[in-house]
């Protein structure tokens, strides 16, 4: 167990920060007391800055965390004060340095606490956006005598300008802002939250240090605005600043903070009721062509929509939508709508094309050419009975060609491909090329330069990881970023489990599995070992792939001598939409269904203890794992739940109504999709866990499940609760507690290894 927590097997991942305004092919890094740019073309380096220099209004070094260079490469602005927040977002105060007189200055007065949410340059030029105290503020220039403009007057805890707040931080962007400046820096996109009416959710803090002894005598708390399923969603609407027309017909005034007033809402016909409609994506696909997606709140029905906006007038804010989204658009069937953001530009001279990631007829996710903005129909560049997976990963317009990783050849792996754009001259559809070996099972993931004359390609398993730099044009070419020899070394040391790939029917539907076997098993039937499902199940996700890993169910192989199972059944990604779509509507069924079929499968083996099947579960996982006891099959004996969904009524509304609906007009499903009766967990070894201080899946869940508990006087179970701990239960050490937990629970339950018959 010290091997699994104390890094012997972790792997060295190094990630390159390319630096466009350097040149294709130029990356930094970290060196000493400076940030270095390394030149890949010329292989050489030289220093940025010295972090030495850079100091406050005191002379103080000032110990930044974050950076971003202005793209002229005359100033950088430096994150200082960093203050985590939620997944994503954080606070900070932010300084601009003068690379040349290496003078510093705050773009905004310090604070402390710091105020400052995001902000990023402008493409061109030299502009600052940013967003204090949930108002939208931008700096023309980055001289300390600039006058910041304010764009918005209206932020506080509850309307936010240009970030998102809780819940499309958490289930759209994936990031810590919503502004989308032009490419030729002229305007700024950006949304407004408006959380007035939803309802606030407030959790204890006991222990606010990380002294475990500390004696708190008074608990503070954490109020947040989360809105569940039914309940009220924050209004988003849509608005650009036209910087360059504001800066042509206003000179900024001396005295305070002039407002801004070039800034427009936009609209668009056939938009479902403010409050019902979920904002997926907003991008650029030209200086003055603006792209925006958007959902119901069942994620059934939705559009893209285009605005032309060469000059911010109101005549100009209105939008045309473009596309049509859902079972009577592009998807045209009764699944869910992607929350993805895969729009990619294609830039050239006057055109406003666009990729975009799109199902085919036949249910798979593919890359599809819209020539224009307002092309209503799609071009596909890629098909077949596979999956482009994670996005368009470049394009490079000069040679014509389209990079993206794909689930293919089978959907557990991770290729490499590029695929030429089409052309006046040459419209059929041609074969990917893969750029990496397809002959052999194995998982990659990319990172292109900024012209795609460059990327970093990082194997990731099977076997030890490593990674280099390619250059496109060059196979002589190559930088080795790393090898893992040390671990590769340290592996040989240790006992390996047998990790074994394939498919399983349920219900005609083929899955995937993995399974993970102790070292030197004995097979033959003469001994019987228990099995151990780990789940996670949620929709879209993936847990088989062919990634190297060593983790806590490498240990309870070799180390307890389990065999260790994961299935991804209905619902989960990369093999189409007919495997993913069958659980809307019905969350929690038919994934319990592939998982008991599976766990039938196994206990039919001959090397299989039938009396000792278990399955555990982290968040969707751990719902999984519950629910599996609901259903009392009498398969599993044993079952462990960290961090579980127990009711839906319980969880966000985005994430929840994209597969349940409204519980209004879905009332059955909710009931059905929850936790709504305990009596099998009378029969089964059953272990809950939980962070009291959960802010994604709240404590509340494991709260409601208790109490049924205690309703029915179910009391063959274990709980515990983690302290402070958020939804990676990570407070004061709680991480590897949580593996020590399941593993003492195991031990008792199940003791250690396989029995030989007879037993």
């Amino acid at each position: 167990m010290d091997h699994v927590f104390n890094g012997t097997f972790s792997v060295q991942r190094r990630s390159l920060r390319w630096v466009p305004e350097a040149g294709d092919g130029v990356f930094s890094i970290i060196s000493g007391s400076s940030i270095q740019l390394v030149d890949l073309k010329s292989n050489h380096s030289r220093t940025l800055v010295s972090t030495n220099d850079v100091k406050d209004e005191r002379g103080n070094t000032l110990p930044w965390t974050d950076w971003k260079l202005s793209p002229d490469m005359k100033y950088i602005l430096f994150q200082v004060d960093y203050q985590k927040q939620w997944r994503w977002s954080s606070h900070a105060n932010y300084y601009v340095h003068n690379i040349a007189t290496q003078a510093t200055h705050p773009i905004a007065l310090p604070t402390n606490p710091p105020t400052i949410a995001y902000a990023t340059w402008s493409p061109t030029g030299e502009s600052i956006a940013y967003v204090q105290s949930n108002d939208l503020y931008i700096l023309p220039s980055p001289n300390p005598s600039t006058t910041p403009i304010r764009i918005t007057t209206s932020g506080n805890a509850s309307l936010f300008h240009g970030v998102p707040d809780w819940v499309y931080e958490e289930e759209i962007f994936s990031a810590d802002y919503a502004l989308w400046w032009s490419p030729d820096s002229r305007k700024v996109a950006f949304l407004r939250f408006d959380e007035t009416n939803v309802d606030e959710f407030t959790f204890p803090v006991y222990n606010p240090s990380e002294d475990a002894n500390a004696v708190v005598p008074y608990t503070s708390e954490v109020t947040m605005k989360y809105p569940k399923p039914g309940y009220s969603n924050p209004l988003v609407s849509v608005h650009v600043f036209d910087l360059q027309s504001y800066l042509d017909g206003q000179k900024a005034t001396t005295s305070g903070f002039p407002v801004a007033n070039a800034t427009l809402e936009l609209n668009w016909d056939g938009r479902h009721p403010v409050n019902n409609s979920i904002i997926l994506e907003i991008a650029w696909a030209s200086n003055s062509t603006l792209l925006l997606k958007e959902v119901n709140r069942n994620a059934d029905a939705g559009s893209v929509v285009m605005f032309n906006l060469d000059s911010a007038t109101a005549a100009t804010s209105h939008g045309n939508v473009v596309r049509k989204l859902g079972k009577d658009g592009e998807e045209g069937d009764n699944g869910w709508i992607s929350n993805d953001q895969n729009i990619h530009p294609v830039p050239s001279s006057g055109s406003d094309a666009y990729l975009d990631i799109v199902p085919t007829p036949e249910g798979y996710n593919h890359i599809a050419l819209f020539s224009s903005a307002n092309t209503t129909s799609p071009r596909f560049l890629t098909s077949g009975s596979w999956e482009v997976a994670g996005g368009i990963s470049a394009v490079d317009t000069k040679k014509g060609l389209v990079y993206f990783l794909a689930a293919n050849p089978s959907s557990i792996e991770r290729h490499l491909y590029s695929v030429p754009l089409p052309t006046i001259n040459k419209v059929e559809t041609v074969e990917p090329t893969p750029l990496t070996d397809i002959t052999k099972q194995s998982s990659y993931g990319v990172d292109f330069s900024p012209e795609a004359g460059f990327y970093l390609l990082s194997y990731e398993g099977p076997s030890i990881p490593w990674q280099k730099v390619v250059q496109v044009d060059n196979k002589g070419f190559e930088y080795v970023l790393t090898t893992n020899d040390a671990l590769r070394n340290r592996t040989e040391e240790f006992e390996a489990p047998v990790v074994s790939y394939g498919v399983i029917e349920s219900d005609k539907y083929e899955l995937n599995f993995k399974e993970i076997r102790p070292p030197k098993m004995d097979d033959s039937g003469r001994t019987k070992y228990p099995v151990l499902f780990r789940v996670y199940g949620g929709p879209n996700s993936q847990l088989v792939d062919v990634k190297f890993e060593r983790h806590w169910h490498d240990y309870v192989a070799c180390a307890l001598g389990y065999v260790v199972v994961t299935v991804d059944g209905r619902g989960t990604g990369f093999k189409g939409r007919k495997l993913r779509n069958p659980v809307k509507d019905n969350l929690g069924f038919w994934e319990t269904r592939d998982q008991v079929n599976a766990a039938r499968v196994w206990a039919a083996k001959d090397y299989v203890d039938p009396k000792r099947i278990g399955i555990w579960g982290w968040s969707y996982g751990g719902f999984m794992s519950s629910k599996v006891v609901e259903a009392d099959a009498g398969i599993h004996s044993l079952a462990m739940a960290v961090a579980p969904v127990t009711s839906w009524r319980l969880y966000d509304s985005i994430y929840t109504e994209r597969y349940m609906n409204l519980p209004a007009l879905n009332e059955g499903g909710y009931v059905n999709a929850s936790i709504s009766n305990v009596t099998a967990f009378h029969k089964v070894d059953y272990l809950l866990a939980h962070g009291s201080a959960d802010d994604n899946v709240h404590y509340a869940n494991s709260a409601h499940l208790l109490d049924m508990f205690t309703k029915a006087q179910v009391r063959k179970f274990r709980f515990r609760m983690f302290t402070d701990s958020d939804h990676s239960i990570r407070r004061r050490g709680g991480y590897r507690e949580v593996f020590e937990y399941l593993t003492e629970f195991l031990v008792e339950k199940w003791g250690r290894g396989g029995r030989r018959r007879g037993w």
